[in-house]
């Protein structure tokens, strides 16, 4: 959809990765579909080299998403790896299920 784009589009951009996963998982937490509002990511960047924790990983892509994290992007789980770190372990540990909102 048109959020999944901007999504990957802004990520391209800011991080230029080398991997980009952009997940859709809206239909999990209970919306209708075509919702858009829950997104998962897993970003694979050089520009994670070096000291950067994975808070200020987090905070890279927050900043790149900043507009959408105002608006209609109601939630986002970040996978942030270097590409060293993706070629030693290209796993993405998995996400709980949705325990709130309209599920209940």
């Amino acid at each position: 959809g048109p959020l999944a784009r901007a999504i990957r589009t802004k990520l391209d951009a800011a991080l230029q990765p080398t991997h980009l996963q952009v997940l859709d998982e809206s239909s999990r937490h209970g919306g209708p579909p075509g919702a858009e509002t829950h997104f998962a990511v897993v970003v694979v960047s050089g520009c994670f080299a070096g000291l950067l924790s994975p808070l200020q990983r987090h905070r890279l892509v927050h900043a790149a998403l900043r507009a959408e994290l105002a608006g209609p992007l109601h939630a986002l789980a970040i996978v942030a790896k270097t590409p060293q770190q993706w070629e030693n372990d290209p796993s993405v540990p998995p996400r709980p299920p949705c325990l709130g909102g309209s599920k209940q």
